[in-house]
């Protein structure tokens, strides 16, 4: 395997494949000097004691700025030079350190391509932050080897598809033209994006009750978090228990909801008679599986721009608007009253009057010119509020471009800071969730920002870290705090200080690895413990499905369960030796996988009945999906099944049909 990366999602990759798949890896990275810190265990927890001091921003800072020269875990790679140390060197977790080759470029060119060895490599993970780069190296990569299976980061979805149909197009001409027909399965091309990963799982994290949506090609996967029952009495397992969570809310010891937890921490895919004993406990259950289109949000050119007419004018002037209406109603009904004219004729006459259009009522009744100087003193009125309408209506649209400032009165909404690629897929997650939100972003030119415009979501352009700023984002009104910037010191110092505003308010933080997440959790939960707090690190939840794909696999995505992870695979049953020709009772290993579904239910002999035929049943060309299927199905070869896995358990069932492959 080779992964080639420019931050943390590479070293986090490699890490994923040597320690929990045990491949052979090679690690393609910047020269040290500009290299990103990669995740070493202890600095975090060193640097985690002096959070309570608010001073802790620039001791982070400072620890972050220092690179790979000292600390736990620093060694120095042969060949690689000092400044690599940290990556190669060993850490003491076989999961967030890297033990291995390490080859040091630039940029990943033609000869180092071939340097790292990508003409004798099964896979190749292409994982630079920009798209460009990802792209050339992708192309170069299949000149080099037809038959190479291709795993790259893009944020731009349509241009990853097209991408991904021109990689696969070449690889197959290639290899038959090759005279390697066979081979064109394991040459395949997946285009992921971290953002994508990642942004479901951290919306969803900021607000209660969200459901956990998994979604690709048309497949939708829903589960949702419910809580617990109270002693003696378990969770509804819904369609399927996905996850037990932790034994409390609160967190006892300590536990922070990883794999270190043990008996307290959240246990994924547990058999009947584990949920049965889980009384007092939450449980995260599968709540849908179907083929859908899912929800979308207004895109293309111009949407947004043309404001709803309610919003053309402020509510001060609509309401003075309608006290106007109702004046000029009242007069024409009192001139109907005195003339004893038509109605029509009464309103008429009462416009003339408002207007100030020559009609005295000279020789008329006094009711008649009390009434026509009423009108007048109206008309007054009326044109300051006509003028107000225009300016405002005028300014309406010219503004229909720019960034909305928060309404006032808001109250309940989520404020999200940063709007790079990760900021700007939550934002869309959360208004695809119909969630307020207020955006506070400190670079007008960002990507989020265009975003946040077509969306009319309120933006604050400034420094989280300056006063005034998150005042001005109505934080002090606000249900949750989503920090999403790619500087951990300012997540953490918005966090602290909003929450020296509202020692209550729900707290999730984006860091840069998994263990000072777990850090930084810890040390808030035990400063703010009635508070609700969760630290969340993008390459832990986007490289398990990184992972995946580089092994041949398709990783429909994965849906955090507290500081683990949860995937979901689409794979065919033939070759692997735990799930061919036995029953979906006895193929589902607590703790490791289970089968949720059975793709193309069309077919007339696949046993499972009508009874196990879910909503997505029949939909499409043929293509049906049955998510309840009997323990008593037994899987065949030809059968493409939809299953959950921890990361262990993916690894262990790809790994032992790889070595069962080899031994043929």
């Amino acid at each position: 395997m080779v992964v080639c990366g420019d931050d943390g999602l590479a070293h986090r990759l490699a890490a994923e494949l040597r320690g929990v798949y045990e491949e052979q890896v090679t690690l393609v990275v910047p020269p040290s000097e500009r290299a990103v810190r990669p995740p070493v265990v202890g600095r975090a927890r060193a640097v985690s004691v002096a959070l309570l001091d608010r001073v802790v921003s620039a001791a982070v800072n400072r620890a972050a700025g220092n690179g790979g020269g000292t600390g736990a875990g620093t060694g120095t790679a042969a060949g690689t030079g000092a400044g690599s140390g940290a990556v190669a060197g060993t850490t003491g977790s076989g999961e967030t350190g890297f033990v291995g080759r390490v080859l040091e470029a630039v940029e990943p060119t033609e000869s180092v391509l071939a340097e790292a060895g990508v003409e004798r490599a099964a896979a190749l993970a292409l994982v630079y932050d920009d798209d460009e780069t990802n792209i050339r190296a992708a192309l170069t990569a299949r000149r080099l080897n037809p038959r190479l299976r291709l795993v790259l980061r893009l944020y731009n979805r349509r241009l990853g598809q097209h991408i991904e149909e021109l990689l696969d197009q070449a690889a197959a001409l290639a290899t038959v033209g090759g005279g390697g027909g066979s081979a064109v399965g394991d040459a395949s091309t997946t285009v992921l994006s971290d953002a994508d990963t990642a942004a479901p799982a951290l919306a969803a994290t900021a607000v209660a009750g969200t459901s956990k949506v998994v979604q690709t090609d048309g497949l939708l996967l829903r589960a949702v978090e419910r809580p617990a029952r109270g002693a003696g009495r378990a969770a509804d397992p819904g369609l399927a228990t996905l996850a037990l969570l932790s034994a409390t809310s609160n967190d006892p010891a300590f536990a922070d909801g990883s794999e270190t937890s043990g008996e307290q921490g959240p246990l994924l895919l547990p058999d009947a008679a584990t949920v049965a004993a889980a009384s007092g406990r939450g449980s995260v259950v599968l709540e849908q599986v179907s083929y859908s289109a899912g929800p979308a949000l207004p895109s293309g050119r111009g949407v947004g721009v043309v404001a709803p007419f309610a919003s053309l004018f402020s509510r001060r002037l609509r309401w003075s608007l309608a006290g106007l209406v109702g004046c000029v109603v009242a007069l024409a009904v009192a001139l109907w009253l005195v003339t004893g004219i038509h109605p029509l004729g009464a309103v008429y006459l009462t416009l003339l009057d408002l207007f100030a259009i020559n009609d005295p009522a000279v020789g008329k009744s006094t009711e008649r010119q009390v009434l026509q100087l009423l009108s007048g003193l109206v008309g007054l009125l009326l044109l300051p509020v006509l003028l107000a309408a225009v300016l405002e209506g005028l300014g309406t649209f010219r503004a229909a471009g720019a960034l909305r400032r928060p309404p006032r009165g808001l109250g309940g909404h989520v404020v999200l800071l940063g709007l790079g690629k990760i900021g700007s897929r939550v934002l869309t997650r959360l208004r695809e969730l119909d969630i307020p939100v207020v955006c506070v972003e400190a670079a007008p030119e960002a990507r989020g920002v265009a975003v946040a415009r077509r969306l009319r979501v309120p933006v604050v352009l400034g420094d989280v870290t300056q006063e005034g700023v998150l005042e001005a984002a109505k934080i002090h009104r606000a249900h949750a705090l989503l920090a999403v910037t790619s500087s951990d010191t300012t997540n953490l110092e918005a966090a602290l200080y909003a929450r020296s505003l509202r020692h209550d308010l729900r707290v999730v933080l984006r860091l840069y690895d998994d263990d000072f997440a777990t850090a930084v959790y810890r040390t808030l939960r035990a400063a703010h413990p009635q508070a609700l707090t969760r630290s969340r690190s993008v390459t832990h939840l986007a490289a398990p499905s990184f992972a995946g794909a580089m092994m041949g696999r398709q990783i429909l995505g994965a849906i955090p369960v507290e500081r683990r992870v949860l995937l979901f695979a689409s794979l065919e049953v033939g070759g692997y030796g735990q799930l061919v020709g036995k029953t979906v009772g006895e193929a589902f290993r607590a703790g490791y996988w289970r089968v949720l579904a059975l793709e193309g239910a069309g077919r007339e002999s696949s046993g499972a009945g009508d009874e196990g035929r879910g909503a997505g049943a029949g939909v499409g060309a043929g293509v049906g999906l049955v998510w309840d299927l009997p323990d008593s199905y037994v899987l065949r070869e030809e059968d493409r099944v939809v299953l959950a896995a921890t990361r262990r358990g993916l690894a262990e069932l790809l790994g032992r049909r790889r070595r069962g492959a080899a031994g043929v």
